[in-house]
């Protein structure tokens, strides 16, 4: 018995801090396929998943958000350990993935869905962020069109969205490619 005990203690801490080293941070920057890809190979991210953020409506579909019947914008949550990768990195590479010149979509897709914007969750997110547009300014004096907004709410995308530069490489890149999206990139970070 008390063998079992000291396992239960050791597998209930084990799990506590596990789950206290973890955090989360919600980017939309256009197509959420994209921005899973851009995300998922980074060391210290565990997961990242594609959904909706920021609309009013309790898990709309795809459909409704494409629409614009919700309020939501194709959103990734990435799941990463800051002992790893820092807020501000993460922000980084969110930079280095979108247009944050054009304030009506990301590449090909246009409309309040594809916009891009950076949800916080608290204040020091908050000033990371106010820290890193500071840097994108001395980079490029052109105005910044990134939306930043308080977190409300998320809700994972349908499950064939999920993983869809893997499950779907083929149409994936076929889209990546026929958006413009590497040639876009390339021009404004070059």
């Amino acid at each position: 018995m008390k063998k079992l005990l000291i396992l239960f203690f050791i597998l209930f801490f084990t799990s506590v801090s596990y789950s206290e080293d973890k955090k989360y941070a919600y980017f939309a920057g256009g197509c959420f396929w994209c921005m899973e890809a851009a995300f998922e190979k980074i060391d210290g991210v565990s997961d990242v998943v594609s959904g909706y953020s920021g609309g009013t409506k309790v898990n709309p579909t795809y459909e409704e958000v494409l629409r614009g019947r919700t309020g939501h914008i194709e959103t990734v949550k990435i799941t990463y350990d800051p002992k790893v990768i820092s807020y501000l990195e993460l922000l980084k590479n969110f930079w280095i993935n979108i247009d944050p010149y054009d304030g009506k979509g990301q590449f090909c897709d246009k409309g309040n869905s594809y916009t891009s914007v950076i949800f916080y969750q608290n204040n020091e997110e908050n000033k990371l962020i106010d820290q890193s547009i500071d840097e994108m300014k001395s980079l490029n004096r052109k105005k910044i069109k990134t939306a930043f907004v308080e977190f409300k709410n998320f809700y994972p995308a349908e499950d064939y969205h999920q993983n869809y530069y893997k499950e779907n490489a083929t149409r994936y890149y076929s889209y990546l490619l026929g958006c413009g999206r590497p040639a876009r990139l390339k021009e404004i970070w070059k």
